[in-house]
């Protein structure tokens, strides 16, 4: 097999000292892509998400720890003792990458920092994702994506625009922030080659929430009018948003033009499409709650099936509402290869296969989920320990 199908970061080694779901959704993403990855967990605990549950998997695999640990190694070392501290500073000295989600200054005290670390390893690139980043009066505040869902805005406009502020329905601002931490990081692996010379990567969860807002957030810096919460509906088109057809069954409906919107009233036989109230998409959003009360009589003389049949065909683009059974099921997403299976392995994990799809180094799902402290031996070995080395540090609790 060549480097190139072993995957584009082949010959990478990434050293994951983060936990839960942002941090280590980063480093997921760079072990689909071919880095090694070592997970260092905490002697008989391990990471906290291997406790989240049910559900499990039938080898006791919690479902929300096989989302973003396949791929790797697990390691368990008590970093807050000297021994352990030796032996993430050996891992360091040969790791291209370190991964952390620590407090700011956590690390400091067991001189595993980033200026600590690059004194031996000038090429490393040092990441930290912390909840309100690496400065500013809340750098040391703990941050969880819900409380960043509610400070950053996001809540604010989302959800019912009769009701109370909603959060996402999964931790977005996390799988948000570990994605630009991946950014980030391959960003300095392009600059080390320049350079010879690592640095550190600093992503919060507030500013990835904050940058998230998009055009909403730049509604307001155009307007400085607070956007409202729209509920289903979009803020700059209309009608862009969730009709309820007979039945009570709901689809999407996404006018994004003019002439689209056109298609839509020969659709439904009306000519609101010269009507000097909703020729323009301007006008549509003046005139929103007028345009959807008659949009929803229309809809619900038939049942959904019909109009994405119709919608379909007239090139008005349209949507089911699936559940995640539905949605996992779309012929679509199994031609993707969006679940995959560690069968091969003798893992009973099924889960959600990577989005990035390259032409000549395409994502490998090598190893499922590690169990805990599954390659503790094997990776002490490589530094040299020998076995009675690695039994007295069991015996010890370092790892």
């Amino acid at each position: 097999m060549t480097d190139m199908a072993k995957g584009a970061l082949h010959g990478i080694k990434v050293l994951d000292l983060s936990r839960v779901l942002a941090g280590p959704s980063c480093t997921q993403v760079l072990a689909d892509l071919g880095a090694e990855v070592i997970k260092v967990e905490r002697p008989h605990i391990g990471d906290e998400t291997r406790h989240w549950a049910p559900p499990k998997f039938s080898d006791d695999t919690s479902a929300y720890y096989a989302t973003i640990n396949r791929n790797k190694k697990s390691l368990t070392v008590d970093i807050t003792t000297p021994a352990g501290q030796t032996i993430i500073k050996q891992l360091v000295a040969d790791s291209d990458i370190v991964v952390e989600n620590f407090k700011v200054g956590g690390l400091k005290k067991y001189v595993l920092d980033y200026d600590s670390l690059k004194q031996d390893n000038p090429r490393l690139i040092y990441a930290s994702l912390t909840g309100f980043g690496q400065t500013g009066p809340d750098a040391k505040r703990p941050g969880y994506d819900y409380i960043i869902q509610g400070l950053s805005g996001l809540m604010s406009i989302t959800g019912p625009s009769d009701g109370e502020p909603h959060k996402v329905g999964v931790a977005v601002v996390d799988l948000f922030a570990g994605l630009q931490l991946t950014i980030g990081i391959q960003a300095a692996l392009l600059a080390r080659q320049h350079t010879g010379l690592g640095q550190h990567v600093d992503v919060a969860l507030l500013d990835s929430a904050l940058a998230m807002l998009a055009n909403v957030g730049m509604n307001y810096l155009a307007s400085d009018k607070v956007p409202p919460r729209l509920g289903n509906q979009h803020p700059n088109i209309v009608p862009y948003q969730v009709f309820e057809a007979k039945g009570a069954s709901h689809f999407i409906l996404a006018c994004g033009n003019d002439s689209q919107f056109a298609k839509l009233c020969n659709v439904l036989g009306v000519d609101w499409h010269m009507d000097e109230r909703f020729m323009t998409n301007p006008q549509r959003v003046a005139n929103r709650e007028l345009l959807c009360d008659e949009l929803t009589k229309k809809f619900a003389k038939q049942p959904r099936s019909y109009w994405l049949e119709v919608l379909d065909k007239a090139g008005i683009p349209c949507g089911a509402i699936h559940n995640i059974a539905e949605a996992l099921a779309m012929p679509q997403a199994l031609a993707r290869e969006m679940v995959v299976d560690f069968a091969a392995q003798g893992s009973p994990v099924r889960a959600l296969g990577s989005p990035i799809k390259l032409s000549a180094s395409p994502v490998t799902y090598r190893t499922p989920p590690p169990q805990l402290s599954e390659h503790t031996d094997s990776t002490l070995a490589d530094l040299g320990y020998d076995s009675e080395m690695i039994a007295k540090l069991k015996a010890d609790g370092i790892v």
